[in-house]
């Protein structure tokens, strides 16, 4: 082979290797901030962002039921004082709920920590807001499920209703 060649190929290996170099760096920044959003959908979001939106009216607020209207009481959530764990690696351990609350996760700082690979680090918060026990999703990636039902906003939990995270389902129950 001639020098020219030997020269035309050993510059073609270093721009294909420059190309796979700044297509890992590509990937890895995408995986990290995300995909890059173009300059005229970023400009359009913002235009509809700042557009004036139609006036829109809140629906009245429903009357608060009086004693004796015939809707059913809720039950009281103070008598909640423990976590059941009904299902999961942890099956039929029972931990008593503090009244500071009580985050749910695979973090060593958490007060339930579940190992499963469906549970996020800090996964789940179950607090008392206003004498109830609400469930709260911390921005995990597989969701927390109350009933079935995906959480997206702090939700307030009956007592013996069943909590899903990952793999492990729960209940708050009253002290036996």
């Amino acid at each position: 082979m001639s020098e020219l060649t030997l020269l035309v190929l050993r510059l073609g290996l270093l721009a294909l290797l420059w190309i796979f170099v700044f297509l890992v760096i590509y990937s890895v920044r995408s995986d990290l901030f995300g995909p890059r959003i173009p300059r005229s959908v970023r400009a359009a979001a913002e235009a509809q962002r700042n557009s004036d939106p139609a006036p829109q009216t809140a629906p009245a607020p429903a009357p608060a039921p009086t004693p004796g209207s015939g809707l059913p009481k809720p039950e009281p959530s103070a008598a909640v004082s423990q976590v059941v764990i009904t299902a999961g690696p942890k099956a039929g351990t029972t931990i008593d709920l503090p009244e500071t609350g009580l985050v749910i996760g695979r973090s060593s700082s958490a007060g339930l920590q579940v190992s499963d690979d469906y549970t996020s680090n800090r996964h789940a918060k179950v607090s008392k807001v206003d004498g109830v026990w609400t469930l709260e999703d911390l921005g995990s990636t597989n969701g927390t499920f109350l009933s079935g039902k995906r959480v997206s906003t702090p939700v307030p939990v009956p007592p013996n209703t069943t909590v899903r995270i990952g793999t492990t389902q729960f209940e708050l129950r009253p002290q036996p």
